[in-house]
């Protein structure tokens, strides 16, 4: 199994526990997590126009998650906060100054 996967499968694992049903539990964790290995911003990814849309979808789905999320947080970096990782896109990222407190850009300076 690679990284990329084992990553995968935490993401999906954490999602499920937060899951109001079976849709969000068995289709859209699975589809999160697939999203969230890519390379842009997570609501990018998933579609969406912004980071409001985004965080309403998380809240019709996961509402418990979508409360314990600091407001300030992508949720991509909350997601790979909450696994202990650092998600495949922030290696590359343009806007680590700007993500609420990036290990990378706390790395390089």
């Amino acid at each position: 199994m690679t990284e990329h996967e084992i990553m995968r499968n935490e993401i999906e694992n954490y999602l499920k526990k937060y899951a109001i049903n079976d849709e969000a539990r068995y289709v859209i964790a699975p589809l999160i997590a697939k999203k969230s290995l890519e390379m842009n911003h997570l609501y990018q990814d998933l579609g969406f126009k912004n980071r409001i849309q985004m965080g309403a979808y998380m809240s019709q789905y996961f509402p418990q998650l979508a409360q314990i999320k600091p407001k300030d947080k992508l949720w991509k970096k909350f997601l790979y906060d909450a696994i202990g990782k650092v998600a495949p896109a922030c290696a590359t990222c343009n806007d680590q100054e700007h993500c609420f407190t990036c290990l990378l850009a706390e790395a390089s300076a």
